[in-house]
């Protein structure tokens, strides 16, 4: 394995992308910011679990679950099914759960589903509309792409929010297109996101469960994407969690993350892959004030963007936590130079 140290290879939400939300953010930033001036590690445990319980208390209704919707089984493919043929199969199921959504009363998400159909030109690899829902979106031709980038999406992630992680999707495929034109962007919502004001967005329990869905699809992503093409992973707030915890060995390139509250791990040398890691925070995001400590199973203790971490710096502008695949922006220009193997313009030369 090689050492992730700044400057070197490590080993291990979006504009449109939800990441650990502002509420539970506003707590923590408050207790990061009365932690300090010496009152050492215990006291800002301390302020950790307080603000863990004041998310619990104070804001249990931004946490509930609602109905469900009703909706078909997802599809199942045979080993080996084309894209086209899970694209086909998929906008079936979906132009059905859309319809059984508004015979259900429930219509708001059929509304959302129609949306997302886009007029039949839709292409998801996978979909499933019960509960929260789950999506793979393709943008691009994946058959011949030789670049090609899966972002993972962070908390309060769901069928009800998604066009805004479908937004930054399409924002980095305009502008990986414009130059080089055989590239696709993969949008990930494969697993159950965290609620924003919730436990389970300060535990790893959720990211555990999502990585060992993201790892074998990265292997089959692989196979239908043009011969020898360049795999990236772009992971948003508590999805670069997730991505910390995917055993990718060196079939990703490149992975970046961003607005992440930590990835569970001391430093990127220790993450499960063979990728260079990289590692950004716009000025705007408030998830730097964070604690970046663990306790026990709460929390996620070294923050990536500190250069006792490893990973490969790149600008991220004045970006906020859900601004950071906006036309436009320096972080959208930084994550598209990764993506394209082009050296981002804040990372120093290397020895």
């Amino acid at each position: 394995m090689k050492t992730g140290t700044a400057g070197t290879a490590g080993t291990a939400g979006t504009g449109g992308a939800a990441g650990t939300g502002g509420a539970a953010g506003t707590a923590l930033a408050t207790g990061a910011a009365g932690a300090g001036g010496g009152g050492g590690g215990g006291r800002l445990r301390r302020t950790l679990l307080a603000a863990l319980v004041a998310a619990a208390v104070v804001f249990p209704i931004s946490a509930a679950a609602s109905a469900q919707a009703p909706a078909p089984a997802p599809v199942t493919f045979a080993e080996g099914a084309t894209p086209q043929v899970r694209y086909a199969a998929n906008r079936a199921n979906l132009a059905e759960a859309a319809r059984m959504a508004q015979e259900g009363d429930r219509t708001g998400r059929a509304a959302r589903l129609r949306t997302m159909d886009a007029a039949g030109a839709a292409q998801f690899l996978a979909f499933d509309g019960r509960g929260k829902g789950r999506a793979v979106e393709v943008f691009g031709e994946l058959e011949t792409a030789d670049r090609v980038t899966v972002l993972v999406p962070g908390s309060d992630t769901t069928l009800d929010t998604y066009e805004r992680f479908r937004a930054g999707a399409v924002a980095l495929r305009q502008r990986l297109q414009a130059e080089h034109p055989h590239s696709a962007v993969v949008a990930w919502l494969g697993y159950d996101t965290p609620g924003t004001v919730s436990t389970t967005v300060l535990t790893a329990a959720r990211a555990d469960a999502a990585a060992g869905e993201l790892a074998p699809f990265l292997e089959r992503l692989g196979a239908m994407a043009a011969p020898g093409a360049r795999l990236s992973l772009l992971c948003h707030s508590y999805g670069s969690v997730v991505c910390a915890r995917t055993t990718t060995g060196t079939a990703v390139s490149d992975m970046a993350l961003f607005g992440s509250p930590g990835t569970g791990a001391s430093a990127a040398r220790d993450l499960p892959t063979g990728a260079r890691v990289w590692a950004g925070r716009g000025s705007g995001d408030w998830v730097a004030n964070v604690p970046h400590v663990r306790l026990g199973r709460l929390g996620f203790g070294t923050d990536p963007v500190d250069p006792a971490f490893g990973a490969r710096p790149f600008a991220a502008g004045s970006a906020g936590h859900s601004d950071y695949l906006k036309p436009g922006t320096e972080s959208l220009e930084s994550l598209a130079a990764i993506v394209l193997g082009t050296t981002p313009a804040s990372e120093a030369p290397h020895a």
